[in-house]
């Protein structure tokens, strides 16, 4: 028994009895019916059951390893890419050092997909994938937990309602990443703050940066500590948002001041959206260790926005909505930013934006501009320090 049992990720020897579970669990065959054959789902699932789970049963039948689901998983995710990107690239492999476990923070605007694009670079360059920190809130089913555990993701235990049960917690999950990243020589993936930055505008929570520092040794002081977790921002950027609409509504709810209530399976969905939708061109960014230098969290906070404000990749769709602000006035600014792209078509790129926000609802459309544009102000705004 180890004291993060109820966090970590599943080892290979617990890989065969997960696979068995999920394919036993009906909630979860009856949600992946419902989205693979909706009108089966709703007329008689009780015959399409069988189906998914011989399914599943053939898919999985020579995985018995976490690699095996990592191998499964890295193709799938590639041929998605191939069919719902423009393409997709890595920055600044050159310069990791592969010989160290790192703890890679970056921000953070798909629940799923983030993550998979920081292994995808790393698993291309050759070197090892990543364990996923991902919110307990995105496992209310017990299946959830499965998929998520199986898939190298620790729990950040966020529900605990109690204020020393919260402080437990965060000791706990401290403890786990050190002891991953020291110990084991695993790297860690984790988001810059809490929650995707559904307004675009990325900024990194020195709540959770005094969290990595609860676990620090005796008489280390907190730079010393976050030393040596090698810690590495990157920049993840979208060409287009999948899931733009959604985050602009919730937005919008918050904005009248109405309390916005999720629907069941509603974040399964958003991964769905996410994984499946539309996304333009993508790039991940990978920057330098921020090493021991900073010596509290607002610092060390500071160098981590700049890093992914100014390694962040503008597409050309952040460009056009930072001018739909009224930009316009600033014509060497956008010049040089458009510059960025020299043989792209600017007239051609516009009208695909604006095809784009006319199909979301009007009231929601300046939120979506506004959130494109962002880290165009960001990456501004680092520039003129």
């Amino acid at each position: 028994m180890s004291e993060f049992d109820d966090i970590r990720p599943y080892d290979d020897v617990e890989v065969p009895a997960v696979i068995a579970r999920l394919i036993a669990d009906s909630e979860f065959i009856d949600l992946l019916l419902s989205r693979k054959a909706p009108l089966l789902a709703k007329l008689c699932p009780w015959l399409a059951r069988p189906f998914i789970r011989f399914g599943l049963r053939k898919l999985t039948r020579h995985m018995s390893t976490v690699n095996d689901l990592q191998v499964q998983m890295t193709e799938g995710l590639k041929n998605v890419l191939d069919t719902t990107t423009d393409g997709y690239s890595f920055g600044g492999l050159d310069n990791l050092d592969s010989s160290k476990a790192a703890l890679f923070m970056s921000n953070h605007r798909d629940i799923a997909l983030d993550p998979a694009m920081v292994c995808l670079g790393l698993l291309m360059a050759g070197q090892e994938s990543v364990r996923i920190a991902i919110g307990d809130n995105l496992l209310s089913k017990p299946f959830a937990a499965d998929l998520m555990r199986v898939n190298r993701s620790f729990i950040v235990k966020r529900s605990e309602a109690s204020r020393r049960g919260k402080l437990d917690a965060l000791k706990k999950l401290s403890r786990y990443i050190r002891h991953s990243i020291s110990q084991e020589q695993v790297s860690i993936w984790i988001a810059q703050a809490e929650g995707r930055a559904k307004n675009g505008r990325d900024r990194t929570e020195t709540a959770l940066l005094k969290m990595l520092a609860l676990s620090k040794g005796e008489g280390q002081d907190f730079a010393a500590a976050i030393g040596e977790l090698n810690l590495i921002p990157v920049s993840i950027s979208y060409e287009y948002d999948p899931c733009d609409a959604d985050k602009a509504r919730e937005l919008y709810s918050a904005e009248q001041g109405t309390a916005y209530v999720k629907k069941e399976f509603e974040d399964l969905d958003t991964i769905q959206k996410g994984i499946l939708g539309y996304k333009g061109r993508i790039h991940v960014n990978f920057g330098q260790p921020v090493g021991s230098s900073f010596e509290n969290a607002d610092a060390l906070a500071a160098e981590v926005d700049r890093q992914i404000f100014s390694h962040y990749q503008l597409f050309p769709t952040n460009i056009i909505a930072w001018q739909m602000q009224g930009n316009t006035d600033v014509l060497e600014t956008l010049e040089e930013l458009q510059q960025q792209w020299p043989d792209e078509d600017w007239s051609n790129a516009q009208a695909s934006f604006e095809s784009h926000l006319s199909q979301i609802p009007a009231d929601h459309r300046q939120i979506v501009i506004d959130a494109y544009a962002a880290p165009v102000d960001n990456q501004l705004a680092h520039q003129s320090k």
